[in-house]
């Protein structure tokens, strides 16, 4: 069980309390924040977080490689994890990344959204 978290903020439950999700929900979640926290900007976790920031400073013909790369590093240690794939889109100003997982025989997906 996890707190809920959209656009990089909890949500409430119509109660006066913060949302929660468990299980394959739970998973999802933790894996968005991974992948859109920066690596390196907690100072005392600095392996927490991704480099997909650091996708737009390649050729979009490399992204799709890069991105799964990153989703391995970041999703790393998740439990019965398994990174199966990986896409990238643009969007205006923002890149779409899609990561394919694999968790307890169940296939899963989860995108984040990359802000410039």
């Amino acid at each position: 069980m996890s707190l809920l978290l959209k656009n990089r903020d909890y949500v409430a439950d119509g109660n006066g309390g913060v949302a929660v999700v468990q299980d394959g929900e739970a998973l999802l979640n933790e894996a968005l924040f991974r992948l859109t926290a920066q690596r390196g900007s907690f100072s005392f976790l600095p392996d927490l977080g991704s480099r997909m920031g650091e996708l737009r400073r390649e050729k979009p013909s490399a992204w799709e490689v890069l991105a799964r790369q990153f989703a391995v590093e970041a999703l790393d240690g998740l439990e019965d994890v398994t990174v199966t794939g990986a896409a990238v889109r643009q969007e205006r100003d923002a890149l779409m990344v899609s990561v394919e997982l694999l968790w307890r025989g169940e296939a899963l997906l989860v995108t984040a959204q990359l802000e410039e």
